[in-house]
């Protein structure tokens, strides 16, 4: 059995997108300030070790089944002007999980997307609405049928188990999943996406300099006391799809991206973007001496 299957995953409460209504809005999937101390109640400050305490722990295999580490994903800046201060306020370090494209000219436009769906529509179901009519013109293709006709999976899951194991996904969260990763590729996604930016009259060039982490702020994380961890450099949606020296390129330019903006400082953790693994993604991570 693989190092990394020996432990399970529950330990990590993971946050995505923070909120203050001020300068950041709130939005599909983001959490408050008042729901971020109520996961911490709920989960009780004393079970909460910080990152580097989780991680020797684990190591020597003396980890309690109450014992729970947070996790932010995705290098966003709203998880350092917010998550930052509540952090300080309930004395506790996080892991940061950090895809490293972000630093150059040809980054993955997974946030910017999300961002522009919640912020120049009326509703997520306007979005989905006009989303799913160009995507239909593009491919010439009916997208229910498409669906009906074929077993797609979603990061993993078959369609019966993700309705089952995640009831909060209406129908057409679950249509726009399906239709982004596995019926359009790629290029044709950012095809798609690119369309109803000139629909909207969306600036994404200006608003891609807001959404993500500097490099002082990483520095200032590390500064801080909490642990900086891989998450791939482009953030595929399925990097299990991708071989062995496809997956080995993906964490190792993202591990040499950050290690040279932290100076000195060794990675040892990391999250699989969007839970997507396989048995070349653990010995990719085996062989680039990554821990957890």
């Amino acid at each position: 059995m693989s190092y990394f299957n020996k432990y399970p995953f529950f330990h990590g409460i993971m946050f995505h997108h923070l909120h203050d209504d001020r300068l950041y809005k709130s939005g599909q999937g983001s959490i408050g300030v008042k729901n971020f101390y109520k996961i911490i109640d709920f989960i009780g400050e004393k079970n909460i070790l910080d990152a580097n305490d989780f991680l020797e722990r684990l190591k020597l295999k003396k980890l309690d089944k109450k014992n729970v580490c947070l996790t932010f994903d995705d290098s966003l800046k709203s998880q350092f002007d917010i998550g930052k201060k509540l952090l300080n306020t309930i004395k506790k370090k996080a892991f940061f999980f950090i895809y490293s494209s972000i630093f150059t000219n040809k980054n993955n436009k997974l946030e910017l997307y999300r961002f522009f769906r919640n912020n120049y529509f009326s509703s997520i179901e306007d979005f989905y609405e006009l989303f799913f009519k160009l995507t239909e013109d593009l491919l010439k293709k009916n997208i229910d049928k498409e669906i009906d006709n074929k077993k797609f999976k979603i990061y993993g899951y078959n369609l019966k188990e993700w309705k089952k194991n995640f009831s909060y996904f209406s129908k057409n969260d679950i249509k726009f999943r399906i239709t982004r990763d596995n019926i359009l590729t790629a290029n044709r996604y950012d095809k798609v996406m690119k369309n109803l930016f000139k629909i909207k009259k969306f600036n994404f060039k200006k608003q891609e300099k807001k959404l993500f982490f500097s490099k002082s702020d990483i520095l200032a994380l590390k500064k801080s006391g909490h642990e900086i961890g891989l998450h791939s450099h482009s953030h595929p949606f399925l990097i299990s799809k991708f071989n062995y020296r496809k997956q080995m390129k993906e964490y190792s330019t993202n591990k040499i991206i950050l290690e040279k903006v932290l100076k000195n400082y060794k990675i040892k953790s990391m999250s699989h973007p969007c839970g997507s693994y396989n048995e070349n993604t653990l010995e990719v991570l085996k062989r680039l001496k990554i821990e957890i």
